[in-house]
């Protein structure tokens, strides 16, 4: 269990400073590719809810210590959605193309509303997605897109990232 957290806490740095690192430079793209929810997703998905709840906290917190918003949004955000998703963790066959998309568009969408929500309450500090901008689609469908070709990569490394399914809660 140590083994396969410290594991995926470095994939999750790996991914989180190529995100904000070279990715966030690159200005021909109006918006950047959440790899760092695909990387949970996946973590929550193959190993279940605690392990989606850890993964989730450890990538927002990435987050949260390389970004301008709030401290802990992204911490909250990501706890929520790693939680979530990691109830379909013996249920859902991941082998497919079509299935990582859903999961892929759901959880996007599921941090847009997520974000929504608390723009409610922080009205000052935390800026909602703009629903019928380019940034927005674009981010929907890149995340919709990569999520099977990140699942298919994170799959090189599943011998030490994924639990024995008698650990997986």
């Amino acid at each position: 269990m140590v083994k396969s957290f410290s594991v995926s806490a470095l994939l999750l740095l790996c991914f989180v400073v190529f995100e904000t690192a070279i990715l966030s430079n690159m200005l021909f793209l109006p918006a950047i590719p959440d790899f760092l929810l695909i990387v949970t997703l996946y973590l929550s998905v193959h190993n279940g809810r605690l392990f989606g709840v850890s993964a989730g906290f450890v990538s927002g917190l990435f987050l949260d210590f390389l970004s301008v918003s709030p401290f802990g949004l992204h911490s909250l955000l990501r706890t929520i959605i790693g939680y979530s998703f990691g109830i379909f963790s013996k249920t859902l066959n991941m082998n497919g193309v079509f299935l990582p998309i859903l999961i892929g568009f759901s959880a996007t969408l599921f941090k847009i509303l997520l974000v929504f929500v608390i723009s409610v309450f922080f009205p000052d500090s935390v800026v909602p997605y703009q629903i019928f901008s380019i940034q927005f689609l674009f981010e929907i469908a890149a995340n919709s897109i990569l999520t099977p070709l990140v699942f298919k990569f994170l799959d090189i490394f599943s011998g030490i990232i994924r639990l024995d399914p008698e650990q997986v809660a």
